[in-house]
């Protein structure tokens, strides 16, 4: 009998109404495959795979022309940190159909989050460490558990496409520590710890910080923080992507919920008007769907909304209504390539950390193969 409980219930495609899903291809990068990146039809079938030289640190994504924007973890330095093996990524590439490479920003403090835009910035999140006194000014956490006596703090950069710096926001000088202080429960090793950036308009940032439940918008003229939600309504999101009309989408993980005995997962849209949740779906019941960490949204062009419940390589796609219309399972299971990495977070696993869909048309490439 099949020992893996995750391919045991079943993988690759699980069902799909092709009358209501978005038409198109899903792009998702195993994050223990060392370096695959697959595309999938709405039957499941595989249209295309490159294999790249770094595992994933953390996604891949499509650009114009069916260009593979691709953030790899090269492990270039150190640790800096436990959990460090598992999230960071250092390089920033993009890749052809064949996977060439044809441009690449490195950055070894790179982790998490890195979008590309199209015409070769990058915009992206790292870290930098705080020390004496100004590690002490950090709130919260499980006291004691810096990395050797370090806080390491979020910055976000922008890069042009030869690398040279263009912008650059310091967590620790735009947020006031008092306010986004850590979550009892964190290690007080990363604050405040961003897993997501996206350009809003031309001078505003979103951004999620997982470590402290919140969402925020920067101005990149002043480096103002605004407050989107907080702890009150988000638990350890992940992915706030604007989707129009003002209006934010975020992947609300739920671990360690406010006011919530029972750990489940959804997927929220906030006006950023009002801060009020516009639309959400969760499962019912809804602890049927929960990630810990990890997980992603994406609005599809005809309203959909696809989710990656991350964890468990579960990809899933709903209507406004919150019909589930498409639902597949990653059929590929591996461990880290790395044997440190694998001995920190040992096992088989599926992981993913985000998926996307793209329409046939936004790979002009991929019938000609």
């Amino acid at each position: 009998m099949e020992q893996n409980t995750l391919k045991r219930r079943g993988t690759g495609l699980i069902g799909s109404d092709r009358e209501l899903a978005s038409p198109g291809y899903t792009l998702y990068a195993p994050l223990a495959g060392n370096g695959i990146v697959d595309l999938v039809d709405l039957d499941g079938e595989l249209a295309h795979r490159w294999t790249l030289p770094y595992r994933p640190g953390r996604h891949a994504r499509l650009l114009p022309g069916g260009v593979l924007a691709y953030n790899g973890a090269t492990l270039n330095i150190a640790p800096l940190f436990a959990m460090w093996r598992k999230y960071s990524g250092g390089s920033m590439g993009r890749y052809d159909a064949q996977g060439v490479l044809l441009n690449e920003i490195r950055d070894d403090y790179q982790h998490h989050d890195a979008h590309h835009y199209d015409d070769g910035r990058v915009l992206y999140a790292a870290v930098e460490p705080l020390r004496g006194a100004d590690a002490a000014r950090i709130q919260g956490g499980v006291p004691g558990t810096e990395a050797d006596g370090i806080v390491w703090s979020d910055v976000i950069r922008e890069a042009a496409p030869d690398g040279t710096s263009l912008w650059e926001w310091r967590a620790v000088e735009h947020l006031d520590p008092t306010e986004f202080g850590l979550q009892p429960h964190y290690w007080r090793e990363h604050w405040p710890l961003i897993n997501s950036v996206y350009p809003l308009d031309e001078h505003t940032v979103v951004a999620s910080l997982r470590s402290v439940s919140a969402v925020i918008t920067i101005d990149r003229r002043t480096g103002k923080a605004t407050t989107l939600a907080d702890r009150a309504s988000l638990a350890q999101q992940h992915h706030a992507t604007p989707v129009g009309d003002g209006r934010i989408l975020v992947f609300d993980n739920g671990t360690f919920r406010t006011g919530e005995s029972v750990t489940y997962s959804r997927v929220v849209e906030i006006d950023t008007a009002t801060g009020d949740i516009a639309w959400s779906y969760q499962d019912s019941p809804r602890e049927a769907f929960f990630t810990p960490f990890m997980g992603g949204a994406q609005r599809l062009p005809n309203g959909n909304t696809l989710i990656t419940e991350a964890a468990f390589g579960r990809i899933f796609e709903v209507t406004p209504e919150r019909r589930i219309v498409w639902e597949y399972v990653v059929p590929s299971f591996t461990e880290y390539p790395d044997p440190d990495t694998a001995a920190v977070f040992p096992g088989i696993s599926n992981a993913i950390f985000r998926a996307y869909r793209y329409r046939g048309e936004d790979i002009p490439w991929l019938g000609a193969l």
